[in-house]
């Protein structure tokens, strides 16, 4: 099957950010884009099926949206390869579905049924941490481009994923890469609070390194810079989002209930990011984690 990157439409302002960055990465990537338009009946309450000689409104509306899509892609980038998914069902079960496939999938933050006051939809929330490989959830009127991909780093397993999707994204975009690792002083009750503040500096820069240095042997052209600092991690990366083309975290991280797929740091990043996110809980074209180190 032909690598694609699928990216929901319903023709709102945001699906169509969404469309320009799908259509932006699948040419970086030289994969095509698969566009993808979701009919729900159950909101219209339309339960009776339209004869197969008369589309019903939904589907009109929906060939509507992805005639207008395609367009739109091929406007921006006529080097791209385009094709289209018409699919019943909720625009969250039609797109985990697509995203079995795809070698990402790009969402906006909000669609036509979006609250006016809601920074972040349904949709985003149910599919980012819950499906394989990456979630990329975009906002509309962020036009800037800042030559930065950021990624955050933490002392779990979590972020192994989301490392490599970020130095991955480095590499085609040709920039720069920074890590930002935020940590915060254990509790009083912890053992480690007593040890020597600089101490726990050091073995914190230290654990920064180890994760880091793996996928710089695998990606040594892209020059990333090390953000070490104690702060909490919130602030931070919604601080780093600011002059980032591409924030990148993983799906959930130290401290995160087992059973819960999308931690508090990926949703509060998710929902107040100043531009782009990607939530990855498992890596699908960087293939396997960088190559082991001994010792």
């Amino acid at each position: 099957m032909t690598e694609s990157i699928a990216v929901g439409t319903d023709g709102s302002a945001a699906a169509t950010a969404a469309l320009e960055w799908a259509v932006d990465d699948a040419v970086r990537r030289g994969v095509s884009l698969r566009i993808v338009h979701a009919m729900d009946r159950w909101p219209h309450d339309l339960v009776e099926f339209p004869a197969p000689a008369r589309p019903g409104r939904l589907a009109c509306f929906g060939e509507q949206v992805l005639t207008e899509a395609v367009k739109a892609a091929t406007e921006r980038r006529p080097d791209v390869r385009v094709t289209t998914e018409l699919i019943e069902g909720t625009p969250s079960d039609v797109l985990c579905g697509q995203a079995e496939t795809a070698v990402e999938l790009v969402v906006g933050n909000r669609g036509l049924g979006g609250f006016a006051g809601s920074l972040l939809g349904s949709v985003p929330v149910r599919l980012a941490g819950h499906v394989c490989g990456a979630v990329v959830v975009v906002r509309q009127g962020r036009a800037e481009a800042y030559g930065e991909v950021v990624v955050g780093v933490d002392g779990s397993a979590e972020c192994e994923p989301a490392l490599g999707f970020a130095f991955e994204q480095a590499a085609l975009r040709g920039c720069g890469l920074r890590a930002v690792y935020a940590w915060q002083t254990p509790h009083a009750f912890s053992p480690e609070a007593a040890g020597d503040t600089e101490e726990i500096r050091y073995a914190q820069r230290r654990m920064a390194e180890e994760r880091l240095a793996g996928w710089q042997e695998r990606f040594p052209a892209v020059e990333v810079v090390s953000e070490v600092t104690r702060a909490r991690p919130v602030p931070t990366l919604l601080a780093a989002s600011a002059r980032a083309d591409l924030l990148v975290v993983g799906s959930r991280g130290l401290g995160a209930v087992g059973s819960v797929l999308l931690g508090s740091v990926s949703r509060e990043v998710l929902h107040h990011a100043r531009g782009p996110v990607a939530v990855v809980r498992s890596t699908r074209s960087t293939g396997r984690g960088p190559r082991a180190s001994s010792g």
